[in-house]
């Protein structure tokens, strides 16, 4: 009879205890089963897409990138296509206005569209909200222009939070591409660096002389043009 009630009471116990552990849907998963739960939401754990401001690479190349997309110079897109220049323009939705046919001419002969903002916004220390209807926001008007979804985001100025890449994860973009070299720098270029082709200035020369003057640089090391988002 001893046996029989203690048996019971563990049994009850045990029942108890089940119970209790029970309530959370979560922990009935299982530990396994509740690591698989996918977390959703600005204050989720997820992984964030790393910042890039040059390519670990032994390859002998560097990366043309442009910015903006105020300056819609025809013998740009000659260059582009005469030369094959794997060229990434991040274009901004406010600046590029009406001249999206530009952009798509640029496409055509081999450029890459990513991602750079719909306004330009200073984006750290906006909220979530914000910065995600800044960078989605941008994501869907380059969708419907060009049928793509870019993988790249360039932070306006560069400059960016934690905020900023949980919304460019939570956006679909998998990296958040700074610069390691602007084309008004004289220092040598060297394997892997980005090379950032400046926002246009109307007083200086036209793009397409800058980047000759870039591409100079480039032959100059040694190296050459490689297409950013092969190594991204």
């Amino acid at each position: 009879m001893r046996l029989r009630a203690a048996g019971a009471l563990a049994l009850t116990a045990a029942l108890l205890t089940g119970c209790a552990q029970s309530v959370d849907p979560i922990e009935r998963l299982g530990m396994k089963a509740a690591g698989r739960v996918s977390q959703h939401g600005p204050g989720a754990d997820r992984r964030l897409p790393p910042v890039v401001d040059r390519v670990r690479t032994t390859d002998k190349v560097v990366f043309l990138t442009y910015d903006d997309g105020a300056e819609k110079d025809p013998r740009f897109v000659d260059m582009v296509r005469e030369r094959r220049l794997p060229v990434s323009m991040f274009l901004t939705d406010s600046v590029v206005g009406p001249g999206y046919g530009h952009f798509a001419r640029l496409q055509s002969v081999g450029a890459s569209i990513q991602n750079h903002t719909l306004d330009h916004a200073a984006l750290p220390g906006l909220p979530y909200a914000g910065q995600r209807a800044e960078i989605c926001g941008q994501q869907d008007k380059l969708r419907s222009r060009f049928g793509i979804r870019p993988r790249l985001f360039r932070p306006p100025h560069g400059r960016y939070d934690t905020t900023t890449r949980r919304a460019a994860a939570d956006c679909g973009l998998s990296s958040v591409v700074l610069w390691t070299s602007a084309d008004s720098d004289a220092a040598p270029l060297h394997p892997g660096d980005i090379i950032l082709i400046g926002p246009d200035d109307p007083t200086g020369p036209p793009l397409w002389e800058r980047t000759e003057e870039v591409l100079r640089r480039v032959a100059g090391a040694g190296l050459s043009v490689g297409r950013l988002e092969d190594y991204l």
